[in-house]
């Protein structure tokens, strides 16, 4: 197995992966688990947005040229927190919209064998049941709040349907729950709840001050662990012959509320001083609760790293880079 950034050998191999935005948070467990496997007839490449613009058709195809992949997953996409979301909803739908059709079509123009897209639980219909499932991803319109992002991300589902349809392809898509681990981006304007409480609590303790949560704690979460999601992609890449999509999860019984998480990051971080929940902030969704019935149905034992145990290599990690990591 040959882990690289951006440069692919010309070596007689049964899988070549291009990976997208490969140097992500996912990405990045992707490359620690397959270089844990260590496969010979393997050759695996992590490229980022300075090696293609992928809202460039050309840049795209080039890349496609240079690596000549068999096989390709697609983590790459205009990301950004709800602020952003609001503001740039056009922007976000247009881009990755771009990103996307170029990835799906250039895979399909070159042979791809098998292509996995990764989906985001905000894909969902903004009003539905829960637990959600792989079944309701189109059956109402997403939260307002970044439908033109959730819109373009539901069009790779209907984008792998016609591609199998018309071509016989088998391009394939995941829908992890919160993703959290090392590499995350740990902003405090623009991170998510586990990046950005580990970002609160490491200064709160650095600058001996209390540590102010937003919202009551209340709302429960699912989180994975970042190695957990990679592992099974891999998974997905491999040995997954389903076009529609999988939520990638821990289960119902599994999630916990921000309250749970918070504590969790303070034990972790080995923080002693005051936490304060600041009400007047609001809570968001309650609850987005996902069912993770489909995947268990394929991997009844898969074992997840327990949620005190990700967090605290997660918190060790972002203490040792703290001066490099994304914030």
């Amino acid at each position: 197995m040959a882990a690289q950034n951006g440069e692919a050998k010309r070596t007689k191999v049964a899988m070549r992966v291009l990976v997208t935005g490969g140097t992500g948070l996912v990405g990045q467990a992707i490359r620690r688990v397959v270089e844990e496997q260590q496969s010979e007839d393997e050759e695996w490449i992590f490229v980022s947005s300075k090696d293609a613009d992928l809202t460039d058709t050309t840049a795209t195809q080039a890349l496609f040229d240079k690596h000549q992949p068999t096989h390709v997953i697609h983590l790459a996409a205009m990301v950004g927190g709800l602020f952003k979301n609001l503001k740039y909803n056009l922007d976000f739908l247009r881009n990755n919209i771009r990103i996307n059709d170029n990835v799906l079509h250039l895979a399909y123009e070159n042979g791809v064998r098998k292509c996995v897209s990764c989906l985001s639980t905000c894909i969902f219909p903004d009003k539905t049941t829960y637990p959600i499932d792989e079944t309701m991803v189109h059956n109402g319109p997403p939260h307002e709040s970044n439908f033109g992002y959730s819109h373009a991300k539901r069009m790779i589902d209907v984008q792998n349907r016609a591609y199998y349809v018309q071509h016989g392809c088998t391009f394939t898509s995941v829908i992890p729950t919160n993703v959290f681990g090392p590499h995350d981006n740990f902003s405090l304007e623009d991170g998510h709840v586990v990046p950005g409480l580990m970002h609160k609590v490491y200064m709160a303790k650095r600058d001996n001050k209390p540590l102010t949560v937003w919202g009551t704690g209340s709302p429960r979460r699912q989180f994975i662990y970042s190695y957990d999601l990679a592992r099974l992609m891999v998974w997905v890449l491999k040995d997954y012959q389903e076009v529609d999509p999988i939520i990638l999860s821990v289960g119902e019984e599994d999630e916990i509320s921000i309250k749970e998480c918070a504590e969790l990051v303070v034990e972790a971080m080995d923080f002693k001083g005051e936490v304060i929940y600041d009400t007047t902030k609001s809570d968001g969704q309650f609850k987005k609760t996902a069912s993770n019935a489909k995947l268990r149905k394929y991997q009844p034992d898969f074992k997840f790293t327990p949620i005190k145990q990700a967090l605290k290599e997660t918190c060790d990690w972002f203490a040792e880079n703290y001066d490099i990591a994304r914030k």
